[in-house]
């Protein structure tokens, strides 16, 4: 079933992204989304392979009169994040996105759009198809699970690719090439939690956070919106000494790469002190809006009613874990010397959950420079050693060093200027890109990445310039040809 996106202009890359909007592709599960490739490269009598991690290769045959150029890859990942607003019914493994059009932008309603990366992967699937482009022999490299670590790239078969330039089409700022990316790793913290038996006389209350516009945790970190998770433990952090309330539960947040605009704590305090207590909580929340105020207006803490178990945990516990929370770093923490404006290290405190008698807490940390990025990681090891926990600090993945005397970047910046009439800005992302995967598997590829607009990725705000498109698709075009001359 087609939407009004089949008839956007270019209506090849549209019709393509239409039909994925209503194919099912969460980060581990793109079974559906691959099928979808490999029908089309059957359908085509293109050669594909798929190797055991689960990537396709797709080989475009060159335009006659073109054989004889160097091939050239062009890369895309089939997965997208799977956000939604609270109170959307949807199943991310079964139902279909529900585009909707604002003027220039297409949004999804209540979710994640999925153009990042779908209208990288919607190009490709066009190339394929089209029998009006000039380019030389491409070899089209979809991987998976890019959202969820990048295990697709990092276990890339390098059997699959012969090409030694490759395009990345997973950026997502007109006018901008990207010859850079930052390098991440995951830092998992456990904390355990000794419980008690709840005293007399309490009302079990949730305190709840929402209404936050969270965001990409690397491309977004710079916009300080709020942290659903940070500021949770704020409210209770500042009212625990008056009011000495119990704490049953945390939890907040949902995904490593995705600013969190949720978080909640079940607590129970004096029932006599209930009205005041919340009288306290929203004091503290108009301080809050104050301060978000322009960046992160839907900013929303609500005291409501809850219930819990006979144990919450002991008065030691409460206090050690709001300490942790509230002391635990979130947001940018340096800025590189090299490229102006460029995020260098950052971290995000991602996702908190309450399981059992442990506290599991979970800092998506990032930086362009390795030692600042093992760095940060120990620093959030020392404060769960400050709070009796453990820390467990994943390898990640690596960074993308910028080559700026690279042939692909000189071209590009020459197509660039010819075909839309202005100079490109040549960046390095604060986010994972799989060019530094693929660049370490295969030693000598010549790298770039662009892509259209799209803004707020990762969260149900995402959107991307409907106009933008057509001008990535015409750049894409130019820069297939120029290469198989």
């Amino acid at each position: 079933m087609t939407t009004f996106v089949s008839e956007l202009e270019p209506r090849p890359l549209w019709a393509h992204f239409d039909r994925i909007l209503a194919l099912p592709r969460p980060s581990k599960s793109e079974e559906r989304m691959r099928a979808h490739v490999l029908d089309l490269a059957a359908r085509r009598g293109l050669v594909h392979r798929t190797d055991s991690a689960g990537n396709v290769v797709v080989e475009v045959p060159a335009t006659p009169g073109r054989e004889g150029a160097a091939p050239v890859v062009l890369q895309a990942h089939l997965d997208m994040v799977c956000e939604k607003d609270s109170g959307v019914a949807f199943d991310f493994e079964r139902d279909a996105i529900v585009p909707r059009r604002e003027d220039d932008w297409l949004y999804a309603t209540g979710t994640t759009l999925g153009s990042d990366n779908g209208i990288g992967v919607a190009a490709m699937l066009a190339v394929a198809e089209a029998d009006d482009l000039v380019h030389g022999p491409l070899e089209l490299l979809f991987t998976i699970d890019e959202e969820t670590g990048l295990t697709g790239a990092s276990d890339l078969d390098p059997k699959m690719l012969r090409a030694r330039r490759l395009i990345n089409l997973d950026t997502e700022e007109e006018g901008a090439l990207y010859v850079g990316c930052a390098g991440g790793a995951g830092t998992d913290l456990a904390i355990p939690l000794d419980a008690m038996f709840g005293a007399d006389g309490r009302e079990t209350v949730e305190v709840r956070v929402t209404g936050l516009s969270g965001g990409h945790s690397g491309v977004d970190i710079h916009l300080q919106r709020g942290n659903a998770i940070s500021l949770l433990a704020r409210l209770l952090w500042a009212n625990l000494a008056e009011f000495q309330f119990e704490v049953a539960s945390v939890e907040g947040g949902n995904l490593h790469n995705a600013i969190p605009r949720e978080a909640a704590a079940k607590v129970r305090v004096a029932r006599d002190d209930r009205e005041r207590f919340a009288a306290a909580i929203a004091a503290e929340a108009a301080r809050i809006r104050t301060e978000l105020a322009g960046i992160d207006d839907g900013f929303v803490a609500a005291v409501g009613p809850a219930e819990v178990g006979a144990e919450v945990w002991a008065d030691e516990t409460t206090a050690r874990v709001l300490a942790l929370l509230t002391a635990l770093p979130h947001g940018v923490l340096a800025m590189s010397h090299d490229i102006p404006g460029l995020v260098e290290t950052s971290t995000n405190l991602s996702k908190v959950r309450t399981e059992g008698a442990t506290l599991r807490i979970h800092q998506s940390n990032r930086s362009s420079v390795g030692s600042a990025l093992r760095a940060t990681q120990r620093r959030i090891a020392a404060f769960a050693e400050l709070a009796r926990g453990t820390a467990t600090q994943s390898e990640g993945y690596p960074g993308w060093q910028p080559d700026l005397s690279s042939e692909l970047l000189a071209l590009m910046q020459r197509v660039h200027g010819r075909v839309l009439g202005a100079e490109p800005a040549v960046k390095a992302i604060h986010a994972g890109l799989e060019c530094g995967l693929i660049g370490e598997k295969f030693r000598g590829m010549d790298m770039i990445s662009f892509g259209p607009q799209i803004e707020f990725p990762h969260s149900p705000g995402e959107r991307v310039r409907i106009s933008s498109v057509g001008r990535f698709w015409h750049l894409l075009a130019a820069a297939l040809d120029e290469l198989s001359k």
